[in-house]
């Protein structure tokens, strides 16, 4: 028995658009984009606590920036690949490029008195706030 189709350029085309768009879906290229981190932040009476995951990442390419109730923390790792002679990379899966987070916190940070530290890839950040000022009390003359 003999099974004849008829052609449709039009719809066989459409059908494999949409079978290959739902089957594959498109990939996007995200290597050129802002990495994120992970971050835990702690909060008690007095200060916040920040500990952010940083993994190969040089002490001096980590910033802190901060404004108000506002937090940022940026850094950059770059790929020190060394191929030595007769030597070929088969794969590498080491990450290069930028990192970046920004936090809006409840209170008010002291500035000078920020205390960061960098160890084992973990950035540990402790933020104290700026104690309010006591209400003030005004006499009505």
């Amino acid at each position: 028995m003999v099974n004849i189709t008829r052609f449709s350029p039009l719809e066989d085309t459409f059908d494999r658009l949409l079978r290959g768009f739902v089957v594959k879906p498109v990939h996007l290229d995200t290597s050129d984009s802002v990495a994120k981190f992970r971050v835990d932040i702690t909060e008690n009476d007095k200060a916040y606590t920040l500990h952010a995951d940083l993994p190969g990442v040089k002490k001096d390419d980590i910033q802190i920036s901060i404004d108000g109730d506002q937090v940022s923390i940026s850094a950059e790792t770059r790929s020190q690949t060394e191929v030595k002679d007769g030597e070929r990379v088969l794969r590498t899966e080491r990450y290069a490029g930028k990192f970046y987070r920004a936090f809006a916190l409840g209170g008010i940070i002291d500035e000078d008195a920020v205390n960061a530290k960098y160890a084992d890839g973990v950035l540990e950040v402790t933020l104290p706030k700026k104690t309010a000022p006591a209400a003030k009390r005004i006499t009505i003359q």
